[in-house]
């Protein structure tokens, strides 16, 4: 009798077990594959009917973006990915040099690059996205989103026009007292030193302008927060997904080192991967041009935003000093006093430079990225008046 109660009660105690794991896991799985299929809102490609170029006009602009080309990438060993198009038409493009100097892998259209700061105009997109279907607010206040964040006074667009008065982590990191750079720095690690080491703010938050990656690494964190996936993969099905940015991806420190495009020095040695490098949502993207023209067509079309919240995308924010300069959320620009605006953002990292200019009113997009460190692609800006007003002085051939 004892040996077939204790039989029994075994049977039950584990029938119990097995039932009420199966069913934790069950409520497991099902919280998992709720969070998995949430629905993220995602950008839209463009559905406008533009109107096509006539072959004269293409010949016409063609000519003198192939002499700005040539001009400054006169060798092939001069690293280029650049591309000029109106209304989605490609006018001119050039490929030029090598994507992998040790390799010999020659630079093509579907070679992506690191796009430095270029990144953040897509990061801003995804926060913007997130407002605009109700996720977050603009004016919200970032320590309601991310936990121990110390600055009571800092809010989402304080983060997106660079007005938080942060403090910027690649300088402070550079303390050893601070962080060890023997260790890859990441996104929640900047957060969590903000409260360990009683970091202050530069300057009281939304008093003035202060160009700031730290901004942005924080956005990063709060687009994980809000969509409950990482960074990499929030992006993916946000914005290249949808859009069909094949070559376009968030670069991990882990994983991505032997795939990912080297970049190089202006004297050819290559940039070695440092500390920093784990750090995204202000750089970390890497892309091509035929991707990103696919991205400015869709920030560009009707559809993108509600009209409110696109405006202020495109306003300035900075009037404190006077000048043309100014940084909307996610984009700089040039306001004259005559009221044209231009709109663009520059990058810079390691070997790595980028320029991306949307001309909206003319639905003009101009693209240079190279990985071999040369300050001419900030000069696509030459190319503007071939398509609008765009009262800039050049002082010299060299500027």
């Amino acid at each position: 009798m004892t040996t077939k109660f204790n039989l029994k009660t075994i049977f039950i105690v584990t029938s119990l077990f097995l039932f009420f794991s199966c069913a934790k896991q069950e409520k497991t799985d099902a919280i998992l594959t709720e969070i998995s299929n949430e629905t993220l809102p995602t950008i839209k490609p463009s559905a406008e009917k533009l109107a096509r170029l006539s072959k004269g006009y293409i010949a016409q602009k063609k000519a003198p973006a192939k002499e700005f080309c040539d001009k400054y990438w006169k060798d092939d060993t001069d690293n280029l990915s650049f591309l000029v198009a109106r209304n989605g038409q490609i006018i001119y493009e050039k490929y030029n040099g090598f994507g992998n100097l040790e390799t010999k892998t020659i630079m093509n259209q579907n070679t992506p690059l690191h796009i430095a700061s270029v990144s953040k105009v897509l990061t801003a997109t995804a926060i913007l996205l997130l407002i605009d279907a109700g996720k977050i607010e603009l004016d919200q206040k970032v320590n309601t989103i991310l936990e121990n964040f110390p600055y009571t006074e800092i809010t989402i667009q304080t983060l997106l026009n660079h007005r938080s008065g942060l403090r910027n982590y690649a300088y402070f990191t550079d303390d050893k007292t601070i962080w060890d750079s023997s260790k890859t720095l990441t996104n929640q690690a900047i957060l969590n030193l903000f409260s360990e080491k009683n970091l202050q703010l530069d300057y009281p938050t939304d008093t003035h302008f202060c160009y700031c990656n730290t901004n942005y690494a924080m956005l990063a964190l709060i687009i994980e927060k809000i969509t409950k996936t990482s960074y990499k993969d929030a992006m993916k099905r946000m914005i290249f997904n949808p859009l069909g940015m094949k070559n376009s991806y968030v670069f991990d420190v882990e994983k991505d080192i032997e795939k990912s495009t080297p970049s190089y020095r202006g004297n050819g040695s290559k940039f070695a991967i440092d500390f920093l490098d784990g750090v995204y949502g202000d750089k970390n993207i890497y892309s091509t041009p035929r991707d990103l023209l696919k991205f400015d067509l869709a920030i560009n079309a009707p559809t993108f935003l509600n009209p409110e919240l696109k405006k202020k995308m495109y306003q300035g924010y900075s009037y404190e000093s006077k000048g043309e300069k100014n940084y909307g959320l996610g984009m700089r620009m040039i306001e004259w006093e005559t009221g044209q605006k231009y709109y663009f953002h520059n990058g810079w990292w390691h070997g790595n430079t980028s320029s991306f200019v949307t001309l909206k009113n003319e639905r003009v997009t101009i693209i240079a990225l190279s990985n071999r460190f040369t300050r001419n692609v900030y000069a696509i800006r030459k190319l503007a008046p071939l398509f609008g007003d765009y009262p800039f002085v050049f002082k010299d051939e060299e500027e």
